[in-house]
């Protein structure tokens, strides 16, 4: 099976009523099931589209003559597609995808959303530069939650 036919079984699972399925073709097999009655095995993680993009407020709240550290920058924010926990780097160790300050073409991956033990890429939507990273690695996300601040170049 390829990533596409993997892709569309999860959403055909997900939207019925079966709790449990099993397929084996040849030497590759998958096992998806809704609940945790015991161990499951799971496909590799299909590729998430972009994240939806909207604009971020740029409140700037004066402490003491110093910015607020948690002010969001002025421009647009790469939501979570999903509700998951977010990592920066393709493995523990490694170099983060993007960091504060680096250009990012369409299509590059900014970062995982880890969801049902299942590591899905989020790619940027557009060519962007990113201003400030708004969520912790390894910090729990919320679907529709801001997770970059960018500007579009």
């Amino acid at each position: 099976m390829d990533k596409n036919e993997i892709r569309e079984l999860i959403r055909i699972f997900d939207k019925s009523d079966i709790t449990k399925l099993k397929i084996k073709e040849g030497d590759f097999s998958i096992e998806l099931q809704k609940g945790f009655d015991g161990p499951v095995t799971y496909a590799a993680a299909p590729v998430v589209q972009a994240p939806s993009v909207a604009p971020v407020a740029a409140p700037v709240a004066q402490v003491g003559g110093e910015a607020s550290v948690n002010a969001a920058p002025a421009g647009l924010s790469m939501k979570s597609p999903m509700v998951g926990t977010f990592y920066r780097s393709p493995a523990p160790g490694a170099a983060p995808f993007a960091k504060v300050g680096d250009v990012i073409r369409k299509g590059q991956p900014i970062g995982i959303i880890e969801a049902m033990k299942i590591m899905n890429e989020i790619e940027a939507e557009f060519d962007c530069k990113v201003l400030d990273i708004l969520v912790e690695d390894g910090q729990p996300v919320e679907y529709d939650m801001p997770i970059f601040a960018v500007e579009k170049v």
